[in-house]
């Protein structure tokens, strides 16, 4: 078995990564047509280095309402998690659990996972996806009131969409530490709305939209050093409320300009997809 890398001390590292560029064409993003480097895309994109901040140190600050996510202690009792019966048996139930602690929510629903793998050779192999390289945000208002009624019964929908409802992805790696390709967040309270471009995500059956992030240089970009594999990171893709809390929050993966550290692996993880209704008793 390979030996774990010691994690990096928290400090402040810079990052490639790639925004989009508003040449006022909507883009589109094509998840079932697979690229070596993940899913085809339309659009005009631009790299940018970025400074990201270990939030490590502040950690106990942070909050899904205030940032757009947090992170938190949390040991899975899955064993493998590319066995699929012990993630529909034993990890959905846990992200549940979690969701449901640090939400409130009385009714919290998975619709997805997705690993992604960053060594491409592996990648190939267990036909997964790659990390996104892409910054975006999952939902839109628009496609997130959508997804609630494609998954639950209609009278039932309409119900819950009159109340708050949060789409919370559940970020954890599975092999650790992550010293390369790390999960990067974008501070909520740092984006603009003309950052947000609005685009199609097509597949052969349906189609939805997400955001796309435009670069700007009052982004504040924030990483969380070393993850382990008993830690997560809850990830606020959308809130129903507009009255000043985080609705959502810019992520992708970052290149870093430091190479990885010999004896750590690349990164590998996975994304729980929730949705948390929280409606009055």
């Amino acid at each position: 078995m390979q030996q774990s890398a010691t994690p990096r001390p928290a400090t402040t590292i810079e990052g490639k990564m790639t925004f989009v560029v508003d040449d006022g064409v909507k883009p589109a993003t094509y998840p079932e047509e697979m690229t070596p480097t993940g899913a085809r895309m339309t659009g005009t994109y631009v790299e940018k280095m970025v400074r990201i901040e270990d939030a490590r140190p502040i950690r106990d600050s942070m909050s899904l309402d205030v940032q757009g996510y947090q992170l938190v202690d949390h040991t899975s009792a899955v064993t493998d998690f590319y066995d699929e019966e012990q993630l529909h048996r034993i990890c959905y139930p846990e992200c549940i659990a979690l969701v449901q602690q640090y939400t409130g929510a009385k009714k919290v629903i998975i619709f997805d996972h997705t690993i992604r793998v960053e060594d491409q050779a592996k990648r190939a192999k267990l036909d997964m996806r790659a990390p996104v390289y892409s910054v975006h945000n999952d939902y839109t208002d628009w496609s997130a009131p959508k997804r609630v009624r494609d998954l639950l019964p209609p009278d039932e929908a309409e119900e819950m969409l009159r109340h708050r409802y949060l789409m919370v992805n559940v970020w954890r790696p599975i092999v650790e530490p992550v010293e390369s390709m790390p999960l990067v967040l974008c501070d909520a309270r740092t984006m603009a709305p003309q950052d947000l471009i609005t685009a199609d995500h097509i597949y052969s059956n349906r189609r939805g939209e997400t955001l796309r992030i435009a670069h700007n240089p009052s982004q504040r970009w924030n990483y969380f050093s070393g993850m382990r594999k008993n830690e997560a990171v809850l990830l606020k893709c959308f809130d129903s409320m507009t009255d000043g809390r985080a609705r959502w929050s810019g992520h992708g993966a970052a290149t870093l300009t430091t190479p990885r550290p010999a004896g750590a692996p690349p990164r590998e993880s996975i994304e729980i997809r929730t949705i948390a209704f929280l409606v009055p008793q």
